[in-house]
């Protein structure tokens, strides 16, 4: 049989080189024959298991099953390919929003087709077009679990250039997230915490995001939070201010010693007229009454235009009561 085919060969004039360059001319036509056929568009039904992640209250933000997607897609030869060989047998999931999600009963909620189509890259990738979806509504269980709301605190360590300072406390958003985790586990969570937070030298407005410290066997509703602070260029206006009394009974008298006191004023700069008049500082009666020592704080009725903040010394002054 060999040597009737060589004998063919050697009537057709062709050699054993030539017979090698034909195998390698086939090889690389089929070659390209098949990378232009894969990477044409096709219209194909592609299936997909999903897992669902959503924050719903007092559920799991997992789903403790899956459900099956089929959709018609228009895919390049290759991605159908490997769609068809892995996609249908890999698990994704897919992180929905929780207005999409409705309950149906108890923990199952569900999810309309109409409403997939913003997640059709999550689900079958960015290099696949969803045409529609055949599956009409997909269910999903949630199974309920405890939780709480507690605020955040934010773990700062904050610095200003030279002449400027922050106004207001440093803010996160949100304030205050949910916590989830067995019972005896989050009935002793009153906050949660920032990762430490380190700011030096501002003289700007600054924001960003910080993580939220995790606590073991206990899941967040937000893994991190916004943070911003203000930050102002500042003058300081040291002066005198009267301390006067606020809510004395009509039959008592009560002095305070000292009746005037040193006021140190952080005003925004440039300063616009004279803040320091408008300072209003009074002792309350409610104050003495709880009193040990007849010491009592001195408060501000509220800051006056421009004023970022003040310091008082002293804070605390000498009260004498006495009948009238």
């Amino acid at each position: 049989m060999k040597g009737l085919f060589n004998r063919l060969l050697k009537s057709l004039g062709i050699s054993g080189r030539d017979w090698a360059v034909l195998l390698l001319a086939l090889l690389l036509a089929f070659s390209t024959w098949l990378i232009h056929n894969l990477s044409l568009k096709y219209n194909d039904f592609l299936t997909v298991q999903v897992t669902a992640e959503c924050s719903i209250d007092g559920h799991s933000n997992l789903s403790s099953n899956q459900s099956q997607i089929l959709a018609r897609c228009r895919a390049t030869g290759y991605n159908v390919i490997r769609h068809d060989l892995f996609g249908s047998r890999r698990e994704r999931v897919v992180t929905f929003k929780p207005e999409t999600m409705r309950q149906y009963d108890g923990d199952v909620y569900y999810i309309t087709s109409s409403e997939l189509q913003e997640y059709s890259h999550l689900i079958y990738g960015d290099d696949v077009t969803v045409e529609y979806f055949a599956s009409d509504t997909l269910f999903f269980t949630f199974p309920e679990v405890d939780y709480k709301k507690v605020p955040v605190h934010p773990v700062s360590s904050v610095s200003y250039k030279e002449q400027y300072t922050g106004v207001g406390e440093l803010k996160v958003v949100p304030d205050s997230i949910t916590v989830y985790g067995e019972l005896n586990l989050i009935e002793n969570i009153d906050r949660v915490y920032t990762q430490p937070l380190k700011l030096s030298g501002l003289n700007v407005d600054v924001q960003g995001f910080i993580a939220l410290e995790p606590i073991s066997d206990i899941r967040f509703s937000a893994t991190q939070v916004s943070y911003s602070q203000n930050v102002s260029r500042y003058v300081e206006i040291k002066t005198e201010v009267r301390v006067d009394t606020k809510n004395v009974p009509a039959d008592k008298a009560m002095v305070l010693l000292p009746s005037r006191i040193q006021a140190s004023l952080k005003c925004f700069f440039p300063l616009k007229g004279e803040p320091a008049e408008s300072m209003e500082l009074y002792v309350d009666y409610a104050d003495f009454e709880k009193s040990v020592s007849g010491k009592c704080p001195v408060r501000s009725s509220a800051l006056p235009e421009g004023v970022i903040s003040y310091e008082l010394d002293p804070f605390y002054v000498e009260c004498i009561v006495r009948d009238r």
